[in-house]
This record gives C-alpha cells, sequence and structure tokens, in this order.
C-alpha cells in the first residue's frame, strides 16, 4: 500500500473543512496509507515588515523539517511551481509507487514556506497561480489525491 504524508502549517478551524477533510480521508485510506502532520501557525502581526515574516517562516520551516528524513521525496505546495493536469499528477504518483520512498507534501501557512524548503524539495508543484486560504488548499490537496488514485484504477469519478 502506498504511503503519503501531508504535513501543514495551522490546523483546521471551520467544521465544513474538518468534515470534508474527514470525508477525503475516509475515503483515501481504502486505497493508500495516509499520514497527516501540523505543525502550529506561528502568529505575525498584520503590517509585519519583512524581517518578522522571515522569522515566522523559519521557525515554520524548523518544525517542519522535524517531520522530514531524508528518504522522503518532498512535494512542496507553491503557485510559483510546476502546474499538472489532474492526469499527469495522477501518472506522477503511480510512477512514484515504484521507489519505496513515502511522498511528503508540504502546504505552507498564510506566508508560504520558506524559500529553503522550497530549494530542498524534490518537486514544487502549483495548482494553479491564484492564492488559495492553505485551509481550503488542504481540501484540494485531498481531494486530488483521491482522484489520482482513480485515475490509476481506471474507477469512475466524476470529471
Amino acid at each position: 500500500m502506498n504511503q503519503i504524508r501531508i504535513i501543514t502549517v495551522g490546523k483546521l478551524k471551520e467544521p465544513f473543512y474538518r468534515k470534508a477533510e474527514e470525508e477525503y480521508l475516509k475515503r483515501l485510506k481504502v486505497y493508500l496509507k495516509i499520514d497527516l502532520a501540523e505543525v502550529d501557525d506561528l502568529p505575525c502581526p498584520e503590517k509585519a515588515s519583512a524581517i518578522q515574516e522571515e522569522a515566522v517562516l523559519k521557525q515554520e520551516a524548523i518544525s517542519i523539517q522535524k517531520l522530514i528524513s531524508a528518504k522522503d521525496f518532498v512535494i512542496t505546495l507553491d503557485r510559483r511551481g510546476k502546474e499538472m493536469t489532474s492526469p499527469e499528477l495522477a501518472e506522477f504518483i503511480n510512477q512514484r509507487t515504484f521507489y519505496s520512498d513515502p511522498l511528503v507534501f508540504v502546504i505552507g501557512g498564510s506566508l508560504g514556506l520558506a524559500d529553503e524548503l522550497l530549494r530542498t524539495a524534490k518537486l514544487n508543484l502549483s495548482f494553479s497561480k491564484l492564492t488559495f486560504p492553505h485551509q481550503l488548499f488542504r481540501i484540494m490537496l485531498l481531494e486530488q489525491l483521491y482522484r489520482a488514485v482513480k485515475i490509476n484504477r481506471n474507477e469512475p469519478y466524476h470529471k
């Protein structure tokens, strides 16, 4: 069974996001081992300086890196990353199943991810050039993972 881990900055606060997450995790666990880890979303003043934002990103990155091992295939989610279609993502995941290294998806908080994490990731992935709230994006990632599984198994799923 394939293993995927998702590391996110922050917790889901809204009940409707938690309900959607529960539903996709329930669907996914039939097909793969999925682990979800959260690191604290550190407070940052609304009118923070670039130096303050960098300090927050650096602290979040340290927390994230503690959850990553050298054998992990790390995929950061960033709007400046590589865009794929759903079938391309499914094929990428399918190809990675030939390797024993777990896939680790990393979703940043409201400030995004530290440049260091983006540089050291094996893949920087973008779902769009648009900016999404990180809580919503967490659900979008789970939905795309579920869609990828269905595509790879040639099972029906709405288009």
